[in-house]
Order: C-alpha cells, then sequence, then structure tokens
C-alpha cells in the first residue's frame, strides 16, 4: 500500500486504531480521525508518520473540515459508531437520530468527501464497520441494529455504482470483540456469550484489522459487495 493514504474513523482506540495500525504497516500513510483530541494526540504517537483530524460524524460540517485538512484519500475505514440502547417503546427519538446520524447518516457524508478523488484515479477502498446485529438483530439496540444494517445496504449499492471505476466496497460485521467498550460486561454476560462462539473464544481487534487491511489491500482487488463475517461463527 505505498503511495496510498489511508483514513480511518473512531481510531482514537480500540477496533479503529488497530486497524490503523494494520494499514501503516502495509505501508500506507495514516490519518487518525475522531473526536477526542487528547486520545488522537496519544494514538497518533503509536504510528510513526501518521497524522489526526477532529471528526464529528454527527456533524456534516465537521465532516467537510476534516477531509479538507486530510487531503486526498485512498483508503477510507468506516469505523466510528456510538450507542444509545433502549427498548424500542422507550427509545427517545433524540437517541434513535444520534445514532443513525453517526453510524450511517456520517458514513454516507463522509464517503462522499473521499469519492471524486477515487474516481477521478480510478483507484479506491472503502470499508464500511458494521456489525453481526446487523444481521442477526439485537434486543434494545434498534436505533444501532438499523444504522449497522444501512450499512450494509449502502456498501451494496455503492459496491455497484462505482465498480466500474476500480473503486471496491466492502463490510466487515465483527462480533463479539475484546475491547475497552466490552470490558465493562459482567462475567455472567461474557460467559452467555462465549457459549455462542464455535471458535470459544472472543474476537481480538487485531482480528478485525486483519480484515481490514486485507479488503485495502491490491489481493483483494476483485472483492467488492461483500459482508465479511469476523464473529469466531458466532453467526452463520
Amino acid at each position: 500500500m505505498t503511495n496510498r493514504t489511508a483514513l480511518v474513523t473512531g481510531a482514537s482506540r480500540g477496533i479503529g486504531l488497530e486497524c490503523a495500525k494494520a494499514l501503516a504497516q502495509a505501508g500506507a500513510k495514516v490519518v487518525l480521525a475522531a473526536r477526542d483530541t487528547a486520545r488522537l494526540e496519544a494514538a497518533s504517537r503509536e504510528i510513526p508518520g501518521s497524522v489526526w483530524v477532529e471528526l464529528d460524524l454527527a456533524n456534516p460540517e465537521s465532516i467537510q473540515a476534516a477531509f479538507s485538512r486530510a487531503g486526498k484519500i485512498d483508503v477510507l475505514v468506516n469505523n466510528a459508531a456510538i450507542t444509545k440502547d433502549n427498548l424500542a417503546l422507550r427509545m427517545k427519538k433524540q437517541d434513535w437520530d444520534a445514532v443513525i446520524a453517526t453510524n450511517l447518516t456520517g458514513a454516507f457524508l463522509a464517503i462522499q468527501q473521499v469519492l471524486p478523488a477515487m474516481l477521478k484515479q480510478r483507484w479506491g477502498r472503502i470499508v464500511n464497520i458494521s456489525s453481526l446485529v446487523a444481521e442477526s438483530g439485537n434486543p434494545g439496540q434498534a436505533n444501532y441494529v438499523a444504522s449497522k444494517a444501512g450499512l450494509i445496504g449502502l456498501t451494496k449499492s455503492l459496491a455497484q455504482e462505482i465498480g466500474s471505476r476500480n473503486i471496491t466496497v466492502n463490510a466487515i460485521t465483527p462480533g463479539f470483540i475484546d475491547t475497552d467498550m466490552t470490558a465493562s460486561l459482567s462475567e455472567e454476560r461474557k460467559s452467555a456469550m462465549l457459549a455462542q462462539i464455535p471458535l470459544r473464544r472472543f474476537g481480538k481487534t487485531q482480528d478485525v484489522a486483519a480484515a481490514v487491511r486485507f479488503l485495502a489491500s491490491d489481493e483483494a482487488s476483485y472483492i467488492t459487495g461483500h459482508v465479511l463475517a469476523v464473529n469466531g461463527g458466532m453467526y452463520m
């Protein structure tokens, strides 16, 4: 991936940071994007040659400004996401809107920012990080599941729309990945989840990053519109 620039959203920690590291190791110049500038600065120090931009995917002006600062992007990884869980009966409209705005609309607007250069150079890689629950559903997460299922539909539509320009668009659906966000779950909850995973272990951020690195590479040039499950067999 020499001479390619990759931008990863939600790159200040967890899966996003690991994806940024993997792309840098593959030779790409990496731009880390997220809301937390202190975390971004610390994360960037872990990746030689990387830069960072502040990005709030719920804010169209922030998206435009961030990509303007980042310059031409060859590889876009839409990883950033938020959750505001509740039962559908009790879910507030603002919680629905916030999750859709960041996870789905924000991802789409980010794609719009990188498309002109990709179309012009007739090369590009877009990888959308969806979720296992986009396919399986999950009670109490109607907004999050809808946003992640929307990413899959967006992936497939774009793959058909821009494939003739040598731009691939794929999605990854991680399962239960061991991150800071999942560390707070109770042992009882973790045991119940583990029992549903045929590989009998939780995923690592490196597992998702390896899939991203592959889909962003030249080796994956004939793969587009695909949804790659990284879930240990938890959902098939």
